[in-house]
């Protein structure tokens, strides 16, 4: 029974320094911003504790949305498919800015901790 117990106290310890090392404060960091349109209202999504609040937004075409990174360590923010919008690696206490130019629903995630840290954009026409 004392083996069983040490072997899940060191995978949990293994667990951990290889979240702690994918989760480094000195990962490189673009300006990610895209200068809003004229008239264009914003939308702030939250990242904290590992998650996106909200989990799910919606807003209409042409929103300026901001993700804010409150976590003192790097996340991305990147479309499942690749393509419709993607970060590169954004610091804790930066942020990330993109316009929604096209309608539709936008599940993303961050590439570092993977689809456990997900959440929805959806633009309406």
């Amino acid at each position: 029974m004392k083996k069983k117990y040490f072997f899940l106290a060191i995978s949990l310890l293994i667990i951990n320094c290889i979240l702690q090392f994918s989760c480094t404060k000195t990962s490189s960091y673009n300006n990610n911003t895209t200068t809003p349109l004229p008239g264009d209202s914003g939308v702030t999504i939250i990242i904290h504790n590992m998650f996106f609040s909200p989990a799910s937004k919606t807003v209409a075409n042409g929103t300026v949305i901001t993700w804010n990174n409150e976590d003192s360590y790097s996340h991305t923010v990147t479309s499942d498919d690749g393509f419709s919008f993607s970060s590169s690696t954004i610091k804790g206490g930066d942020k990330y800015v993109s316009t929604a130019t096209k309608a539709g629903t936008f599940k993303y995630h961050c590439t570092i901790h993977g689809m456990a840290m997900s959440g929805t954009l959806i633009v309406n026409p």
